[in-house]
């Protein structure tokens, strides 16, 4: 059977257990009496070496078995050093290049030098009572230098049966259920095999190797099997295999064997499917805003009705497509607790990683762009946020609200000083002194993202060149969210991001702008409110209103996009948003109600626009804009803080 196709699906696994793996050795190095901690290790490193013996993959096999003599070793009695998780985190690394050459269809790096060291300082494995071979283990030979293994044996031993077993081993069935929606069943009938072999002598199975290796439909695997393997540990190893959904043995009493618990299953589904579905669901919103039109203008009860129903189901089927989409911030955060520990050796502090919240969705799309946004903000609090000298910790935090996610990454270390901010930005020239005294303490500490601006005292290969939070404010923006900081001296540093579920389909404001109509993100609207125009207050060429005790600084949209402005009307139109560092009043025209809304990307050179985040089809057929206030108000408030008289047309 041509194996290639499974390629993409065992890279994506593979990578899914090492980013397991690299978390695990994380949490035994702090906890080394953990026992469950170094069973799921150990499973995971199974896991890899069976699917890559499966696959051929003859390296890779090797070193994922190498390291799980190590770990072996720690079962036995093996000390955890911080000596022995440096070199199995290089190994995870190793692997990790194994699965970029086999990505890149090149030669497989060399790794005899890193099997030639020994797995780890461990006692000599001991022989199980009765002779009976390890199922889910298999230490070092009899005979064999655990200082410098023979780099083909090593391979031999990973590609064929493990071990001889005793022919007056028992004989039984065993039977390994597959999930139904199970990915390469053919390939996970293959791996089955491969671990009853393992254990001991087939004596007939179906569906036959042949059958598989061809691609041959396979939803379980019966086999008559001769073993002194105990079945707990046979039933553990059968388990561990991806897909596998339940294994029964006939003279089990029970009846039941292995029989995972359905909430632990996975589905994997094509990203180009459900990107398919999502683009139907859309296109279907703007449909069912076609036939309102239609039906208001005729008065049919029946086509309303139907209306209403088609509403429903679409509403349902938006519901469904997005919830596919949505993935646990934890698939991104996998690395993390290992970059803490890293850098935290390298600059010889006391740090811990700590996340909460891991489960909370969030569209694929957004995770894609927001991984390397935390790895540097996860960088910059271990750097230079926290002091060396006393135990220091790290913790992302995230929750929902509403149609948002709240993601607070955090630190508990010296914090950063407003006044400190102003004065290196004043030193820096970026602002004016009289500029710099007028800030909040919420607007100092957005300086941060500046380019070029760093509060790090030395430049080092990790951080303080200035280079990063003002990429990472970017990235959020363009994600549709928005970042905040909160921090004092002493106190540690909170950066908090604010961001929508899915950035396929969402809510939004509509609203009259300069004769045109436009639309707001929902998420962007904290709330809006109808005032008398002598309300307003003017002063310094700029306007504000009074609003829940404060004073609110007022910004017409039209003037910000350049549009035609009306008279000045008597009663004021307003859409209060929320910035990171303040709050603005934007004036529309009017109020036109609220949708929701299929979003299409803008292309070149739309898409250079600032505050043009994207467009929707009306139901005559027209585009309508969507409006990101942020952009448009951060390149207002940059061009007073350059000025030093403000114009009036930016009022």
């Amino acid at each position: 059977m041509d194996m290639s196709r499974y390629r993409e699906l065992f890279l994506s696994e593979t990578r899914e257990h090492l980013g397991r793996m690299g978390e695990l050795l994380v949490a035994l190095e702090r906890a080394p009496a953990e026992r469950e901690t170094l069973d799921a290790l150990f499973r995971e490193a199974h896991s890899v070496k069976g699917m890559a013996a499966s696959m051929g993959y003859e390296r890779t096999a090797a070193l994922a078995h190498h390291l799980e003599d190590a770990l072996d070793g720690f079962r036995r009695g093996g000390e955890v050093t911080a000596g022995v998780i440096d070199r199995l985190l290089a190994g995870l690394d190793l692997l990790e290049g194994l699965l970029e050459d086999l990505q890149a269809e090149r030669p497989e790096r060399d790794i005899a030098p890193f099997l030639a060291m020994p797995a780890a300082a461990a006692p000599a494995p001991a022989v199980p009572a009765g002779g009976a071979p390890p199922v889910a283990t298999t230490g070092a030979a009899e005979g064999e230098s655990a200082g410098a293994p023979d780099d083909d044996r090593e391979l031999q031993e990973v590609t064929a049966v493990a071990a001889p077993v005793p022919a007056a081993g028992a004989v039984f069935q065993v039977t390994v259920e597959l999930a139904r929606d199970a990915s390469a069943p053919a390939a996970r009938g293959l791996l089955i095999l491969r671990e009853l072999e393992r254990a001991g002598e087939i004596l007939s199975a179906t569906p036959a190797r042949e059958a598989l290796r061809q691609g041959g439909e396979c939803r379980q695997v019966q086999a008559w099997l001769r073993t002194a393997v105990p079945k707990s540990r046979l039933d553990e190893a059968l388990r561990s295999l991806t897909d596998v959904v339940r294994v029964v043995f006939v003279d089990d009493r029970r009846g039941e064997g292995g029989k995972r618990s359905d909430a632990a299953r996975s589905v994997r589904v094509r990203t180009d499917l459900l990107d398919q579905v999502v683009n139907l669901t859309g296109e279907l919103l703007t449909h069912r805003f076609m036939l309102q039109r239609a039906a208001t203008d005729r008065d049919w009860d029946e086509l309303n009705a139907a209306l209403g129903r088609t509403a429903r189901l679409i509403d349902d089927l938006h519901h469904r497509a997005l919830q596919a989409r949505l993935l646990p911030l934890e698939s991104i955060t996998g690395r993390l607790p290992r970059l803490v520990r890293d850098l935290a050796h390298k600059t010889g502090k006391q740090v811990e990683f700590r996340l909460t919240g891991g489960g909370v969705g969030l569209d694929r799309l957004i995770l894609d762009d927001l991984s390397d946004p935390l790895v540097h903000m996860v960088r910059n609090a271990v750097d230079h946020g926290i002091a060396a000298g006393r135990p220091g910790e790290v913790t992302i935090a995230a929750r929902r609200e509403k149609d948002l996610v709240l993601i607070d990454i955090s630190d508990n270390g010296r914090g950063m000083d407003p006044d400190e901010l102003r004065r290196q930005a004043v030193a820096r020239g970026i602002l004016a002194a009289e500029q710099a005294a007028l800030l909040s303490d919420r607007e100092a500490l957005m300086l941060v993202c500046l380019p070029g601006f760093s509060t790090a005292g030395t430049v080092t290969d990790t951080s303080g060149r200035g280079v990063g939070m003002d990429v990472v404010k970017a990235a959020v923006e363009k994600l549709g969210g928005a970042l905040a900081i909160r921090s004092a001296p002493g106190e540690g540093t909170t950066f908090q991001l604010r961001l929508p579920l899915s950035m396929a389909i969402i809510r939004i404001l509509l609203v009259g702008c300069g004769g045109d109509a436009l639309a707001i993100p929902l998420t962007r609207v904290q709330r809006t409110l109808e005032l008398p125009g002598a309300a307003v207050a003017a002063r310094a060429g700029r306007r504000f209103v009074a609003l829940d005790g404060d004073e609110i600084e007022l910004v017409a949209l039209d003037r910000l996009l350049g549009l035609p402005g009306g008279a000045a009307p008597e009663t004021l139109c307003l859409v209060l948003v929320e910035l990171p560092d303040r709050r603005v009043a934007l004036q529309v025209d009017r109020f036109l109600g609220q949708r929701e809304a299929f979003v299409k990307p803008l292309g070149f050179p739309l898409d250079r626009l600032a505050g043009m985040s994207g467009a929707t089809v009306e139901g005559d057929g027209s585009v309508l804009f969507i409006i990101d206030p942020h952009p448009l108000l951060e390149g207002q408030a940059a061009i007073l803080s350059r000025s030093k008289e403000t114009p009036d047309a930016l009022s």
